[in-house]
C-alpha cells in the first residue's frame, strides 16, 4: 500500500540537511498525529512528526520538549521545525520501549520502574515549566467522560449535576495553586518511555502537560492502562518515591483521588474511542481500569466516591463489556 506523504516534505528535508534520506512510515497514535523515521545514506536516522493544522497544533509539543531538554531530562532534540505544515524534525529514541522490554526481560522490571520513577521525583524538584494548571476545571472535564460516554454505553442514567458536584467537592483539595508546582507530563507509562543506549530514558507523547501534582505522574505509571503493574510493584515503587522526595501527609490520599479520577477519566475516553472512533480493542482495557479503579476507591478517605460508585454501576455491569449491551 502506497503511503500519502506529508505535503512539502521533502523541501521540509532539504532544508534541514536531510534531503537524500529516506522516508518510512511508523505507527501513528490515536490522534491525526502520524510519524516517519528517517533514514539517511550514512546510517544517521531522525524522527519526522507529522501533525497537520488545523487538527494538530504542535506548539506545546515543542514547547514542553524544549523545557525538557533545558532542565536535564531527556526528551527529544528538536532538528527543524515548520509550523506551518505542521512538520517537525526530532531526535530518533529508536524501537526499545519500556514495555517491550520488560515483557521480554522482566528480570529487569524494578530497576527500569526505579529509574522512572526517579525521572518523577527530579521532576517534582525542578521548577515547574510555563503551562497552564491542572485546575478544577480541567479535572471536572475528564471526569465528566465517564458520564458522558461509559454510562449512555451500559444503559445507566444519573444525574450528572450530582456527578460533578461529588466529583468538585472530593478534588477540591488539590485544586489549591500550592499543588500547580510540578511539571505533569499527564501521559507517563511504559509505551512513553523509551530506553536509550546510554542506559537513559528518553520521553515522548508530553504534548498535554499540565502544571499540576506530582502524585498524578506517579498514578499514571503505576496504575498503568495498557500493560499490569502488580500491587507488590507499586507499592515498592511509592515507598521509593515517599523516600527520595517531599510528600506531604496527605500524600497518600492524593494518590487514591488522583487514581480514581484518571481511571474514571480512561474509562470514559477508551468507551468513547469504541462508540465514536469505532476502535473496539479499546474496550478490552476496561477490567483492568476497573480493576485499578476499584483499589484506589478502596482508601478510606475517598468513602463518598465509592458510594456513588457502588450505588450506580454495580459489580455486574463492570464485569460486562458495552458490546453486550449492543442491540
Amino acid at each position: 500500500m502506497t503511503v500519502r506523504l506529508p505535503e512539502g516534505v521533502k523541501p521540509f528535508l532539504e532544508g534541514a540537511a536531510w534531503g537524500d534520506a529516506a522516508i518510512e512510515p511508523l505507527a501513528g497514535d490515536a490522534s491525526f498525529r502520524r510519524y516517519f523515521r528517517i533514514r539517511a545514506e550514512n546510517g544517521a536516522t531522525a524522527m519526522l512528526m507529522d501533525a497537520p493544522p488545523p487538527h494538530e497544533d504542535p506548539r506545546p509539543f515543542l514547547h514542553v520538549a524544549k523545557y525538557l531538554c533545558g532542565a536535564g531530562f531527556r526528551a527529544p532534540q528538536i532538528l527543524a521545525e515548520d509550523l506551518a505544515r505542521g512538520l517537525i524534525l526530532i531526535e530518533d529514541f529508536g524501537d526499545d520501549r519500556m514495555r517491550e522490554h520488560i515483557d521480554a526481560h522482566p528480570e529487569d522490571e524494578v530497576a527500569i520502574y526505579t529509574h522512572a520513577v526517579d525521572t518523577l521525583v527530579r521532576l517534582a524538584k525542578a521548577p515547574v515549566a510555563q503551562l497552564a494548571a491542572y485546575d478544577a476545571a480541567a479535572y471536572l472535564r475528564e471526569t465528566a467522560l465517564l458520564a458522558e460516554w461509559y454510562l449512555p454505553a451500559m444503559g445507566i442514567a444519573t444525574d450528572v449535576a450530582e456527578y460533578e458536584a461529588m466529583w468538585r467537592d472530593a478534588l477540591a483539595p488539590l485544586c489549591d495553586s500550592k499543588w500547580q508546582q510540578v511539571t505533569v507530563l499527564r501521559d507517563y507509562h511504559a509505551e512513553n518511555i523509551m530506553l536509550l543506549p546510554d542506559g537513559e530514558q528518553g520521553l515522548i507523547d508530553f504534548q498535554d502537560a499540565l502544571a499540576g501534582h506530582p502524585a498524578y505522574d506517579l498514578v499514571s505509571i503505576l496504575q498503568d492502562a495498557r500493560r499490569d503493574v502488580s500491587p507488590e510493584l507499586e507499592a515498592a515503587m511509592l515507598e521509593h518515591y515517599r523516600c527520595e522526595a517531599a510528600v506531604s501527609a496527605d500524600f497518600d490520599l492524593h494518590y487514591a483521588l488522583l487514581g480514581a479520577q484518571r481511571n474514571a477519566k480512561i474509562i470514559g475516553i477508551f468507551t468513547r474511542l469504541w462508540k465514536r472512533d469505532g476502535k473496539e480493542r479499546y474496550l478490552s482495557f476496561l477490567p483492568r481500569m476497573w480493576g485499578l479503579l476499584e483499589r484506589d476507591l478502596a482508601h478510606p478517605g475517598l468513602v463518598k466516591l465509592r458510594d456513588w460508585f457502588d450505588r450506580t454501576i454495580p459489580q455486574e455491569i463492570r464485569a460486562s463489556s458495552p458490546l453486550d449491551r449492543v442491540a
